[in-house]
């Protein structure tokens, strides 16, 4: 994690009494392995949620000094949380090519003799436990941030929003994939803004706006910046999930999305294409192989959904370079939104 006081950092979210009545440590095995998960599902990835907070309050001229480094710890702990309750959702043990939290208590199990049944019910406990720590410490990192109340109140705000949010958007997910009916493609486009971008975007744009004490509707225009790149950044990500390499979705399999059914943007356009009916072949097939995988993919290209989707986050990355112009902000941070946008173009291409 990054620097900042000890006190004031949510390293480590499990207290931990350092005696007994007797003087002598208690054995806490597993408060150990709850502990040694969160550290470990904190490990790897990009981290750029940290690095939209401070980005945003060095451009806009604040001088919150350590509350910056908690509040974006925080982020990304919240981000964490998420990732976590995820895999569990998802079924995966795996997680930026190493065990996902569910993989790791899931092989701790199998270690332990547990049979298959038992250790998938202590996986799912394990992860879903792991995530509400990450998820704990990241609101009392936001809770005890040095800075004015009122900002503290602001902060835990947006958090609480972002929260419902992303939590709705991933129950849509799921719902969405049952096959009781096809959604559209607005709901679809919700799903995928909701699940992302206003946790991963316009939470730290905003927060960042707040730490550095700037009015309102700087606030709020940066949430609406945050969500027009959080939702290129989803679909961007929804593209890669189907034609990247396990290297690139770190998930260990090919086109995960498609063997869980998902209905992304993606998805739902094909419906609407002669690709339809080989997607629909394969949609949900936990056993999709390669070939067809790559059935699909020619499909989805040759129909034009893949470029549909592209040519969709390209206009939103635009429309977040547009909204910056027009909001007034300080022009190195205008430069840096563009600058953000063209990063995220080149995944798009």
């Amino acid at each position: 994690m990054t620097a900042g006081t000890q006190a004031d950092r949510p390293a480590d979210p499990l207290s931990r009494p350092t005696s007994d009545a007797g003087g002598r440590r208690p054995e806490l095995r597993d408060g150990q392995a709850l502990e040694e998960a969160l550290k470990s599902a904190q490990s790897g990835g990009k981290r750029f949620r940290p690095r939209l907070v401070r980005s945003v309050h060095d451009l806009l001229g604040g001088d919150a000094g350590p509350a910056v480094d908690q509040v974006a710890d925080a982020v990304e702990l919240l981000h964490t949380a998420f990732v976590v309750h995820d895999d569990v959702i998802d079924g995966d043990d795996l997680r930026r090519g190493a065990p996902s939290a569910p993989g790791r208590f899931r092989a701790a199990a199998i270690r332990g003799g547990a049979a298959t049944g038992p250790a998938g019910s202590y996986a799912t406990a394990g992860a879903i436990l792991t995530g509400d720590l990450a998820l704990g410490a990241a609101l009392r990192a936001v809770a005890t941030a040095p800075v004015a109340r009122e900002q503290v109140h602001r902060m835990l705000e947006l958090f609480d929003h972002a929260l419902a949010v992303s939590a709705a958007g991933e129950l849509a997910d799921v719902r969405l994939s049952l096959g009781a009916r096809e959604p559209t493609l607005e709901e679809a486009l919700a799903v995928a803004e909701q699940k992302t971008a206003v946790y991963s975007f316009s939470l730290p744009m905003q927060c960042g706006a707040v730490l550095a004490g700037a009015r309102a509707s700087v606030v709020d225009g940066l949430g609406r910046i945050g969500r027009d790149l959080g939702l290129a950044f989803q679909l961007i990500d929804d593209l890669t999930g189907v034609f990247g390499a396990p290297a690139q979705t770190g998930k260990g399999e090919i086109a995960g999305d498609l063997r869980e059914g998902k209905r992304t943007p993606l998805v739902v356009h094909a419906r609407s294409t002669p690709a339809w009916p080989v997607v629909e072949r394969h949609l949900g097939d936990p056993t999709l192989d390669e070939q067809g995988v790559a059935r699909v993919r020619a499909a989805l290209t040759d129909a034009g959904s893949r470029s549909f989707v592209s040519d969709l986050a390209l206009e939103r990355l635009r429309t977040a370079s547009v909204r910056a112009a027009d909001l007034g902000l300080p022009p190195e941070l205008v430069a840096w939104v563009r600058e953000l946008s063209g990063s995220l173009q080149e995944g798009a291409e």
